[in-house]
């Protein structure tokens, strides 16, 4: 996750009394006894490489993963500033100072690997360009490695949000893009040096979610969004390119060790764009590639949806999840960097045991590894347990321990089998045939809490409790109107927009080539003047739509169709999303135009 969306964030808690430590359990080997890393900090692990190991058959031995989240990644390089006690740091987010008994616990839990997000900037001073990393802080991270190999478990450091530090990358100064790959290859080097002496149980990763279009973040360069997006993918290879040769050139160990290379922002689709490139290597099998899952977003991350697990839920996962076996089938091994439904306010959504469920199996069946993303939630690091028993009996049925008995063939016609059956028992969505053309209005508020229907495939179930929706069936040419009323919410309306548009549910194959021609939008009741003229377009070449709202657009495609023609004063934000303000209903009246009336 970005550092700095802090919805993730949660009060710190107090220890419970410390747990006893379980004696030493691996996952594919039991390191061998303690010994002195080469800075002198204890470690259990045995150094050992294995080099005919691949990189697919490492992902078979990881088994579960979590995430460390919210800890070494929290944010202070700015303040509390460079140079403080690393418990300020890792504290700073209002997690407690890790414990052995924390990491003991989840491996207590059925979790065989540990990933360790770092903020590398707390502890350097790179505006003045300085690059060196605070030997503090480096020691801090590698007793935290030492804790998760005391249990026998993978661990997986990288760089992660970092104060968005990465958006250096896409500077309109060429010497601020120079000044990011040099802070980059000297903190890996760095890093790899430290740690080199490790066994290949310790992975590196390239990087987070900002390896791709957030090149272009602000955060720290304000002059940063120069990079096209076919630019964001070629700087984001030649990263990963760049990661790969310093860490193999600091030798020693990292000659052969697995690396982790962070997919194209972590996104599936994005990643499996063929702008996308795995960098090349000088070993054999040794590259994995890490996205993140979190679909749908306004049921996993926001809470503008409560529930999952109609069959369209079903399909979707199970058709996103499948598309990255054109990875395992090049022999990249595949992590799922990070996952969940998370819990701020402390309680599960409905559907959560199921999403997990489901999702575990698909990764049994497809050998991917999952990694839950977790601040101190579903894992309770006072009481170092899972909150919720049936998750916890999940969790334990999907370990490695309880599958290792099993036989990969076996765990695959299982997890097969359950994906089967969940499927067909699981209750219809209300979407529409592929008959039938439909109109409706995508909405998600400014603050992400209220949404109805956002994507291509029409799902009126996917909304905040609360919504009432006008969708309409479209039978031919002619005016149509479509309404939101957000009056019934928690709240009372929508707070602004951060997305909206006017779809129509197999408006390609029903009415190919069509015009979508807005007349009228009211908000609240009064008429709204449009910020220019629309744009009809489709991404998936079933669902026509007009896009209100979606700065995500950095430029207009070439292929949209326009009332008129011309693209002057084309534009995909048609509202203000700065000055639109509270929405209580928002209705659209359009016309549906043929495309031989348009011609």
């Amino acid at each position: 996750m970005r550092g700095n969306m802090r919805i993730f964030k949660k009060g710190a808690v107090i220890l419970a009394a410390a747990l006893a430590i379980c004696g030493l359990s691996a996952c594919g080997g039991t390191p061998s006894g303690p010994h002195k890393s080469q800075n002198g900090i204890e470690t259990s692990d045995d150094g050992v490489m294995r080099k005919e190991l691949t990189a697919l058959e490492l992902a078979d031995l990881m088994g579960n993963g979590i995430n460390l989240g919210n800890t070494m990644e929290a944010y202070g390089h700015l303040s509390p500033g460079v140079g403080q006690e690393t418990s300020v740091y890792e504290t700073l987010w209002g997690q407690s100072v890790t414990t052995q008994e924390m990491i003991t616990g989840m491996k207590q839990a059925g979790f065989t690997a540990l990933r360790i997000p770092v903020a590398w900037t707390n502890a350097m001073d790179f505006e003045n360009g300085d690059y060196t990393i605070g030997e503090d802080y480096l020691n801090r991270v590698e007793e935290i490695i030492n804790y998760a190999r005391n249990e026998g478990m993978y661990v997986i450091v990288n760089d992660h949000w970092d104060g968005g530090w990465w958006g250096m990358f896409g500077s309109a100064d060429e010497g601020t893009r120079a000044k990011a790959m040099e802070m980059y290859t000297s903190m890996w080097k760095q890093i790899a040096e430290r740690y080199e002496e490790y066994s290949d149980y310790l992975i590196f990763e390239s990087a987070n979610e900002e390896l791709g279009f957030r090149l272009n973040d602000t955060d720290i360069a304000k002059d940063s969004g120069s990079l096209s997006d076919a630019e964001c993918f070629e700087v984001a290879n030649q990263i990963n390119q760049a990661f790969v040769d310093t860490v193999r050139g600091t030798g020693g160990n990292n000659k052969d060790r697995f690396l982790l290379i962070a997919g194209f922002g972590t996104e599936i689709n994005n990643t499996c764009d063929p702008r996308f490139q795995m960098p090349a290597d000088t070993a054999e099998n040794k590259l994995l590639i890490s996205v993140h899952y979190y679909d749908p977003s306004d049921y996993c991350i926001f809470d503008a949806v409560a529930n999952w697990g109609d069959k369209d839920d079903y399909n979707d996962q199970n058709a996103m999840l499948a598309k990255m076996t054109q990875f395992t089938e090049q022999g990249y091994g595949v992590i799922i960097g990070e996952y969940g439904v998370l819990m701020e306010s402390g309680t599960m959504k409905e559907g959560t045991a199921d999403y997990y469920r489901n999702f575990l199996s698909n990764c049994d069946l497809y050998g991917y590894v999952p990694m839950l993303w977790d601040c101190n939630n579903m894992y309770d690091r006072s009481t170092c347990k899972i909150v919720d028993e049936e998750v916890a009996s999940i969790y334990l049925e999907h370990s490695y321990d309880a599958q290792a008995e099993l036989g990969e063939a076996a765990v695959k016609e299982a997890a097969q089998s359950y994906l089967d059956e969940a499927l067909a028992a699981a209750p219809d969505g209300a979407g529409v045939d592929e008959n039938t053309a439909l109109a409706w209005i995508m909405y998600n508020s400014g603050d992400w809490n209220v949404t109805y229907s956002v994507g291509d495939v029409y799902d009126p179930d996917s909304k905040t409790a609360g919504v009432e929706a006008v969708d309409v069936e479209i039978t031919g040419p002619g005016t149509y109107t479509v309404s939101l009323d957000f009056t019934g919410t928690a709240g009372g309306y929508a707070s602004g927009v951060v997305f909206s548009a006017i779809a129509i549910a197999n408006g390609e194959t029903l009415y190919p080539g069509c015009i979508i021609n807005i007349k009228e939008v009211l908000i609240n009741g009064e008429k709204y003047t449009l910020q220019g003229r629309p744009y009809t377009s489709s991404d998936d070449g079933i669902c026509t739509r007009v896009n209100l709202y979606n700065d995500w657009v950095s430029a207009v495609p070439d292929d949209v169709r326009v009332m008129g023609g011309g693209r002057t004063g084309v534009t995909p934000n048609l509202l203000d999303a700065e000055t639109l303000g509270n929405v209580e209903t928002i209705e659209v009246t359009f016309e549906l135009v043929t495309k031989e009336e348009a011609e």
